[in-house]
């Protein structure tokens, strides 16, 4: 072979064998990337990309029956720039402008804000914080500040809006309207109206938008035809009276304050409807501040006491062993049963009196003896009886946490039977109730016999048309003879009208209330009893006696019994206060008509309108068609803090003309 094919066939040689090691070079990076950096490179792909994400739908609003505001999401904004954005001339032409404005809005030097938005732009940053959670207000001032009012494309300005659960009638009812709470997981729960409606007509149906990853986990949102807005939650109606509730909570909180108590709940129902007009439910924090805490009178099962009384009667008057005329010997105060006693409150008892007596003056031995003597033999017979009107069964409420009721039954082995059972049930021991459900009973002999569920919901709306309402639902039709209500009816109108009935001190002369005291011992089973007594004081009634609007239920937990404990001197002041003030007081009553009277010239005549908010100071006044910063002005002189909503005229408030106003709440003006 020449020596010139060899040197050519050397040369294919090394020739070939260069391109296998350079394929094999190739293969080995291919697969090093895909099997060894692919998940570093399929992360920075995912960096980079472009990315969905939620818009969430506002919940509906939460408006009292007469349509206030009680919940509400409210817009809060972040503020960004784009510091990239902006051309060289623009930023420098606006951004001591900018900066100037930033100061007198945060506090900080002008020069500090120049220094920080100078480096985000030298660094890049198309994504810097310049304010964070702002009102409506607050955000359409930022926005109009130099170089950000020239908008995204030009100014850099990002915008990113969020929504906040508030609640402008402050912490009246909040257990009952619902708030949200966070669990260590980071989910969101909500009690309450919020959290029991919120499934169905509240939350609304979430929307969709594009957003790209800027670097550091920051991502920004773009345009995208295919953007998808939220369709917002429906706006539901309760039952409760924003006045009544008023009345309600400050009655209870004040006798909470005096009598240096550890919680209690008042409900106020409507009778023939079963709608819940008023709740509260207070609880004592470690510095002795009462807050909205637990709901209470949903949810808290507890020895009822006293009240209880009429639900035994209402057994056997039904069963016609006993009539309120039948004679009971109060044996000097004391019986005895399997070494257990029943005492009265009175040392050395009544005598002999009658059952309607006994129930007027709250006789325990006289009560006991009546059921002890009429079911003795025969128990089931008693408890048969109380499940008849339903007192064994839930409420079925839609709130989440109902208490469950407790009732003896010989029949079930489940340790709550014992000899002393019976005789414990007659006066309210040995069995439990929730606050609400004790009313609902009470509600039922006011409503001549009608049993009806409490109620919250009125009416669900879109856009102000109604979507669905909410109407009455009967229990049980007649929960005892007509005989046996009138007669129950007259025992609760003697408690308060008789001389001696232990509700007495409430009586007015020009108005009318029927109902029973409560006192009952609790956690009498714990051994510092003796040295620490500790008691539940209620009242449950009706008002007014002859034709009934509205039943209501006061109960206190542990009163210091250094200033009080019985129900008539704890729970019945709350009771009366509550019924007095719907029907009898007037200045509310004649400020809402001064008011009303102004509503043809609140927009046109502002000064006029002024002169009468002085002089009602605690009064909201109708502010539609009043121009936004005279509104403001108005507002926040009479001691509110003011959220605005828009630009222009008020065409809407969250709090209605001629309710009572609390200092520092939040009102809500939507403008047009």
């Amino acid at each position: 072979m020449a020596v010139n094919e060899k040197n050519i066939l050397n040369r294919l040689y090394f020739v070939a064998g260069c391109m296998f090691i350079f394929a094999l070079l190739v293969v080995y990076k291919l697969l090093s990337i895909q099997f060894v950096q692919g998940e570093r490179y399929r992360g920075l792909a995912e960096k980079r990309a472009e990315k969905n994400f939620v818009i969430p739908a506002n919940r509906g609003n939460v408006y009292s029956a007469d349509g206030s505001l009680l919940a509400t999401s409210v817009p809060k904004y972040d503020i960004r720039i784009d510091a990239v954005t902006p051309s060289s001339k623009n930023f420098n032409k606006h951004i001591k402008g900018l900066c100037d404005s930033l100061s007198k809005f945060h506090g900080k030097s002008s020069g500090h804000y120049q220094q920080a938005i100078r480096k985000a732009r030298e660094n890049k940053n198309r994504y810097f914080l310049l304010a964070r959670n702002l009102g409506y207000s607050d955000y359409l001032r930022i926005r109009n500040f130099p170089l950000l009012r020239m908008g995204a494309f030009k100014g850099g300005l990002i915008v990113e809006q969020t929504t906040k659960r508030e609640h402008p009638m402050g912490a009246i009812a909040q257990r009952t309207i619902g708030y949200e709470r966070w669990d260590d997981q980071g989910n969101v729960t909500r009690p309450g109206i919020d959290g029991a409606f919120g499934e169905k007509y509240l939350r609304g149906t979430n929307g969709r938008r594009l957003k790209q990853q800027i670097g550091k986990g920051q991502w920004k949102p773009i345009s995208d035809a295919n953007e998808v807005e939220p369709q917002d939650g429906y706006d539901v109606y309760t039952t409760l009276d924003v006045n009544i509730q008023d009345i309600a909570h400050h009655a209870l909180l004040e006798q909470l304050e005096k009598y240096k108590a550890d919680h209690g709940c008042v409900v106020v129902m409507e009778t023939k409807t079963g709608e819940i007009k008023a709740i509260s439910n207070l609880g004592r924090n470690k510095n002795g501040h009462y807050y909205e805490r637990l709901n209470y009178a949903v949810g808290e099962s507890h020895e009822p006491g006293s009240t209880f009384k009429l639900m035994a009667l209402a057994v056997a008057l039904e069963d016609k062993v006993i009539d309120t005329s039948t004679v009971v010997d109060t044996e000097k105060g004391v019986l005895t049963f399997y070494g257990n006693k029943v005492r009265d409150s009175r040392y050395g008892g009544y005598g002999k009196i009658s059952l309607a007596k006994a129930f007027e003056v709250s006789s325990n031995t006289g009560i006991v003896k009546a059921i002890h003597n009429s079911y003795t033999d025969n128990p089931k017979k008693f408890v048969d009886g109380l499940y008849d009107m339903n007192l064994q069964d839930t409420l079925s409420l839609p709130l989440i946490g109902e208490g469950k009721p407790v009732i003896p039954d010989p029949r079930i082995k489940d340790g709550l039977w014992s000899g002393i059972a019976l005789e414990w049930m007659a006066y309210g021991y040995n069995v439990k109730l929730t606050p609400l459900q004790s009313l609902t009973f009470y509600n039922a002999i006011a409503n001549n016999g009608e049993m009806v569920r409490p109620r919250f919901l009125k009416e669900v709306k879109e856009f102000g048309n109604s979507i669905e309402s909410f109407d009455k639902e009967v229990i049980n039709p007649r929960v005892c003879s007509k005989e046996t209500v009138s007669k129950l009816q007259k025992l609760l109108q003697n408690v308060v009208e008789k001389k001696h009935g232990t509700g007495n001190d409430l009586y007015s002369k020009n108005f009318s209330m029927a109902g029973k005291t409560g006192t009952a011992q609790t956690e009498y089973w714990m051994d510092d009893w003796d040295e620490n007594k500790r008691y539940i004081s209620s009242f449950t009634g009706y008002f007014p006696a002859e034709d009934p609007k509205y039943s209501c239920i006061v109960v206190i937990h542990k009163p210091d019994i250094s200033v009080g404990y019985y129900g008539a001197d704890v729970s019945g002041p709350v009771f009366k206060k509550i019924a007095q003030k719907i029907y009898t007081d007037t200045p509310m009553i004649d400020a809402v008509a001064d008011l009303e009277e102004q509503d043809e010239t609140v927009g046109q005549n502002f000064e006029s309108y002024y002169s009468v908010a002085q002089t009602y100071k605690t009064i909201m006044p109708n502010l539609k068609g009043v121009p936004a910063m005279d509104a403001l002005t108005l507002l926040e002189n009479m001691g509110m803090k003011v959220k605005l909503i828009g630009t222009g005229n008020v065409v809407k408030q969250s709090v209605v003309k001629g309710t009572k106003l609390k200092k520092n709440q939040t009102i809500i003006l939507t403008l047009s």
